[in-house]
This record gives structure tokens, sequence and C-alpha cells, in this order.
């Protein structure tokens, strides 16, 4: 896999413990092209770049149009604000804003424009593995076609990129299963970007970031060219993570699915977390099910049951009530449930505050449905 990111300009696929990348060398305007080209992303979407240790990310800061160290090779180039972060959270899910460094060997497209680009080191050993392999750092942003739900297992990056790409590295599931968490520092005070892997409550327990802010909106950004709007990081703009079905969010503790508008559906999907009991059990109906075992995200069971004097097929999954399950098993219920065929999700939402990635798994489905 480093042998193609150092040799061709199509990119890799590779997991990280958040969701899976499409990688390109970060330096390379070819090949980070063929990022944009993969996903056809927006060229207005900027690109996180992933570093392998802070050695590298230092390095790359100091890093001269020649290559060579900056003047003062002993200071520092990560801003103070950072630093208290870093021991706590890197590697892992925290995406930082660093301004561009004068003379920035970053192919242009990979800041869209912006004066600042994101950095972050995973933790997953074999990303960091392949980025050290490499030699470079890697832009990288999740390994789906743009607005579909994020790949978190190597079989969802073939669903959407098979034949764009050079190859896919398979690390297995995720761990997070939703993308990291962008701050800026470089703000005051210090705000969230984006939701992700790092919950806003533990940020506000590090020394000068006690007051973080949030300085995101969920749903849809500056879309359809009504407005001119430049993300400053991934994620703060255009429609994301939407399977093809129609999404119906219901917010917590939104308890009743009785008289929604299914609109001649004849194919239901169901997500469950944490109040919501069994549809068909919930409605008193006779039901059928394909499989007896618990349900997952994996392999939802398709249940049988008569709505509003119709059959209507219903694929129920259960997540269960913890953030971390539901935030792990979200983007590929949403895919099992787009494989399934249906027409409609429902989704019952959580507590933003349940857990640390709740944030973000409020965040990502206020932005891939409609919300009741």
């Amino acid at each position: 896999a480093a042998a193609l990111l150092q040799s061709t300009a199509s990119p890799v696929a590779f997991p990280t413990e958040t969701v899976y990348g499409l990688a390109a060398d970060a330096t390379n305007p070819d090949a980070v092209a063929g990022i944009y080209a993969a996903k056809q992303r927006p060229a207005d979407n900027p690109l996180i770049v992933h570093f392998a240790d802070l050695t590298q990310l230092r390095s790359f800061l100091r890093e001269g149009t020649a290559g060579t160290p900056a003047a003062d090779p002993a200071s520092d180039p990560i801003p103070a604000i950072y630093r208290p972060l870093l021991p706590r959270f890197w590697p892992g899910p925290l995406t930082i804003l660093l301004p561009l460094p004068p003379d920035s060997p970053l192919a242009p497209a990979v800041t869209a424009g912006q004066p600042t680009f994101a950095a972050r080191i995973p933790s997953s050993p074999l990303a960091r593995a392949l980025i050290a392999a490499t030699g470079r750092p890697l832009a990288a942003p999740s390994a789906n076609a743009s607005t579909r739900p994020s790949p978190t297992t190597a079989a969802h990056v073939l669903a959407d990129l098979n034949g764009r790409i050079a190859a896919v590295l398979d690390g297995g599931p995720c761990g997070v299963g939703v993308e990291s968490t962008v701050v800026d520092g470089l703000s005051s005070p210090p705000a969230v970007l984006r939701p992700g892997g790092v919950g806003i409550g533990e940020l506000r327990k590090v020394p000068g970031w006690e007051v973080t802010v949030v300085g995101y909106r969920d749903g849809e950004e500056g879309a359809g060219g009504k407005e001119v709007y430049k993300p400053r990081a991934p994620g703060m703009k255009y429609r994301h993570y939407a399977p093809r079905a129609r999404v119906v969010l219901f917010e917590a503790p939104a308890r009743t699915l009785s008289r929604i508008d299914l609109g001649g559906c004849a194919r239901l999907g169901v997500i469950r977390t944490a109040r919501w009991e069994a549809l068909g059990d919930e409605a008193g109906e006779e039901m059928t099910n394909e499989a007896d075992e618990e349900v997952d995200a994996a392999e939802p069971r398709c249940r049988m049951m008569t709505v509003e004097e119709r059959g209507v097929e219903i694929w129920d999954v259960h997540l269960g009530p913890d953030a971390a399950d539901v935030g792990r098993g979200l983007f590929g219920a949403l895919r099992a449930l787009d494989g399934c065929g249906v027409e409609v999700i429902l989704v019952e939402g959580i507590e933003d505050g349940a857990g640390d990635v709740a944030a973000a798994v409020m965040n990502r489905l206020r932005k891939a449905a409609e919300v009741r």
C-alpha cells in the first residue's frame, strides 16, 4: 500500500480507529486530485492531513521550501494552546486546526484555499505504520462516495469505490465508528468545528479549553448555492452520511411511531437505541422473524407485519442504549438497511449528552435525516 502511494496518483483506502480513510500523499497535487475525483467530493471541502507521530508533524511544520529546518529547531512549532491536548488525546480521534506554514509543501487542494490545515495522528497502529512507511503526510477524508454513510469496514469501501481506487488495506471493523472531533484553538474561545470521537466535555477538562464552544451547526450549511460559505473543516458543509433511503430521525425522548406517514412505503427499516420496543411487538401485530438471535448492525433480521392494512416488510436493528455502541454501529446499520432495499429508515435518536460520541452521532443523523 505504501509503495502504491509513493508511485501512483491513485488513492488507497486504509483503516483508522474512527472510519476508513482514503489516502494520498498530501504534498502531491495529482494524488490529492485523485481523492476528490474518486469520491466526487466538492473542491471547497478541505481534507485532514494524517501524521505518523509528533516528530513527523513538527518536522513538517518546520520544513521550508527546500525541505531544510527552520532557524530555531528547538522551538515547538505546535501552538501552545494545543500542547495540553496532545498527551491526552493523541494518538486518537482528535483533529486540530493549524496555521498553514509559509511555503507549505501541501498540495493547494488539501486546504481548499484556507490559511489553515487540519492535522491528526490516528491511534490505529496499521494507519500509523502506513504513514511512516510512505514517508509523507497523508491527506485522507473518509473512504466513501461523497454524501454516503462513512465506511467502517473494508466491504463498505468497496461498495462505494471499487474500480476508482488503487487498493484497500483491510484492518477489520473500526472501533469508534464516527469521524474525529475537529477543534480550532486558533480562535478565542476555542471551538469544536465538528463533533466526533472526543466529546466537548472531555475537552473542557483540559487547561485552556475550559470554555470551549460549539462552532458548528447540525444540518446542511451553505447548500444549493444559496450562500457563499467556505467550510473551515470537513463535515461543515453539504449533505453528509446519507443512505439512499429516506431517513426520519425521532429526537430523544420520542417514543411513538404511530401515525407516521410512510408515503406508500412497502419496505421499512427501523433503528432502535434506548427506549423503543420492537415495532411489531409495540403494535401488537403478529410477525415472523427470519432469525431468533439478537439483532446487530451487520445482520438485521426481517420482520413482517401489517401497517394501516398494507403488508410492510420491516427490518428491525437494535443498536442498544450505549452511545459508544450506537456510534460503532450506526453507519453499518444505515448501509445494511440500504442493502435490504428499504425505502424509509426510522431512527430513534439519543440524548446529545449521553456519552462522548453522542453529540457526533446526533450530528451525523441530523445531516442525513428529516427530524421529527
